[in-house]
């Protein structure tokens, strides 16, 4: 007799076939693996199908979460501000930090509104200046008139983001151009000192973000010299990544390669056109600039996406003369569709101005973007159509296309194994205008589909009027406008059985 089985997961097939070899019921236990490939196992007369097997490399639990955040920002606010500088050298006096109306509410409210998830502050940008009063330099808020030099804007953005309900992230600059110890080893011991009172001190952090400017000239203590650093091997990157690991375990961390998520390449807030959220980072130091960024790798070796930075005006910092130069909201969304819309994270930078507050130019901009993004998302067209898939894992309820429609995003439709180019059609409930495509992979299964092209009944006929290559966590395609009554997605190409978590039609205003 055979033993009772339960549910087994597809992708043991070929050891459980190694196993049974050894049985006399050799004949009959092939049949049954044979049924497992197919996705499901008949027991008890209950037919029920086996989730997928996931498909190369897939997201951790702390970048699930980092997908999730989608857009979220930059707060780019130092002794630059005061001095309308980019990068301080510094030489910079601790007295010229002076804002003269600081609101963090007011900063993060914007945020808010602006449907930012989280902000990430420039806790020390190149200039060495700390916003929060480090016991380990004198080059500090705490030596500024602001506050009488008991201010602390890392613990003021940190708690204001917890008041209005958006996560909270720190930037810390490797390089410093003001300690007279960069570029040799008593710098690391100092850096990660300054690390470990951010990690430490400010309760949870959704990111630790890691830039790539090292090394130049700088004051370094009043040496004023040109100080170069092999940015592949000073820092030490891996053992100072783990005492992120050790303090902040959910804190994705930020550097050209990962190791949670890369720089997309350009500042402009562009994805490519094909944007894997995979990549090849060779040994995952930071300084490799092999690696293709703006596009990813398939297959990569490991699970590294990408982040669209980008500030809201020309500059990371606040000029006044710039105060006529802020993107503008179709600006604002054409980035949107280029990052968030080709399965990146977007994040915008505003910087604060010398009160301490987000500008109102930025903010009305800001606002008019909001407005028209939340009118396009605020109905999904696709909802009330009548689906039928080609075909659907297991023919059962649980992998079926309505999962598309249930906003949960533990749910998808998937297909048996095997079965790489399905069609969904979708009866629309009325003639309906759009021209927004919203697709989702179930990432926890890895970036499966590879091609994929929509079509629309003109007539008696379909017309094709999208086509495009990844997924990932989400695509966002903008088309010319479409009227019909009749949707056909087509996966065109998949590494392994399509799992799509959300589909969607939307119109813009």
């Amino acid at each position: 007799m055979l033993p009772r089985v339960g549910l087994i997961a597809s992708g043991v097939f070929v050891s459980l076939v190694a196993m049974l070899k050894r049985s006399p019921l050799f004949g009959g236990c092939l049949v049954l693996a044979a049924l497992l490939l197919t996705g499901c196992i008949r027991l008890n007369g209950a037919s029920r199908p086996l989730p997928p097997t996931p498909y190369g490399q897939v997201p951790s639990t702390r970048q699930l979460r980092w997908h999730a955040m989608e857009f979220y920002g930059f707060l780019h606010f130092t002794v630059n501000t005061f001095t309308d500088k980019e990068w301080g050298y510094g030489d910079e006096s601790e007295t010229v930090f002076n804002p003269t109306d600081f609101d963090a509410d007011q900063i993060v409210s914007v945020a808010k509104e602006a449907g930012m998830a989280g902000l990430i502050l420039t806790a020390k940008h190149h200039d060495g200046f700390c916003l929060w009063p480090s016991a380990y330099t004198e080059h500090s808020v705490k030596n500024s008139p602001w506050k009488d030099g008991k201010g602390d804007v890392v613990a003021e953005i940190g708690r204001a983001c917890r008041r209005h309900g958006l996560k909270f992230g720190v930037y810390l600059s490797p390089w410093d151009r003001n300690h007279p110890e960069y570029g040799r080893e008593a710098y690391i011991t100092y850096y990660r000192n300054q690390l470990r009172e951010l990690l430490t001190n400010y309760g949870e952090l959704f990111t630790v973000w890691f830039d790539g400017a090292n090394g130049g000239d700088g004051y370094y203590g009043g040496a004023r010299e040109t100080r170069r650093i092999d940015n592949r091997t000073y820092y030490d990157w891996h053992n100072t990544w783990q005492i992120v690991r050790d303090l902040q375990p959910f804190a994705c961390m930020f550097s050209d390669v990962g190791p949670d998520f890369r720089w997309v390449g350009n500042e402009r807030g562009i994805a490519g056109e094909t944007c894997w959220a995979t990549l090849n980072p060779g040994d995952g130091t930071p300084g490799n600039t092999k690696a293709n960024l703006n596009q990813g790798e398939r297959p990569g070796t490991h699970w590294i996406p990408a982040e669209c930075d980008v500030s809201i005006r020309p500059g990371w910092f606040y000029h006044a003369s710039q105060d006529d130069q802020v993107k503008t909201p179709a600006q604002l969304l054409d980035i949107y569709y280029a990052s968030v819309g080709r399965g990146a994270c977007l994040n915008l930078n505003l910087p604060p101005d010398r009160r301490g507050r987000i500008h109102e130019n930025d903010v009305r901009s800001l606002r008019e973007f909001r407005r028209r993004l939340d009118a396009t998302f605020a109905e999904n067209l696709a909802a009330g159509a009548t689906l039928s898939a080609s075909n659907v894992r297991g023919k059962h309820r649980n992998f079926g296309p309505g999962r598309l429609f249930d906003r949960d995003p533990n749910t998808c439709w998937a297909t048996d194994d095997f079965v790489f180019t399905p069609e969904l059609t979708l009866e629309l409930d009325g003639i309906r205008t759009f021209n927004v495509i919203d697709l989702r992979e179930h990432l926890p299964l890895g970036q499966r589909i590879e091609a994929f092209a929509v079509d629309a009944r003109v007539g008696d006929e379909w017309q094709e009027i999208a086509r495009a290559t990844s997924i990932g966590n989400r695509r966002l395609l903008r088309i010319d406008p479409v009227t019909t009554d009749g949707v056909r997605l087509r996966i065109t190409g998949a590494a392994a059985a399509p799992a799509l978590a959300e589909f969607g039609l939307h119109r813009e205003p």
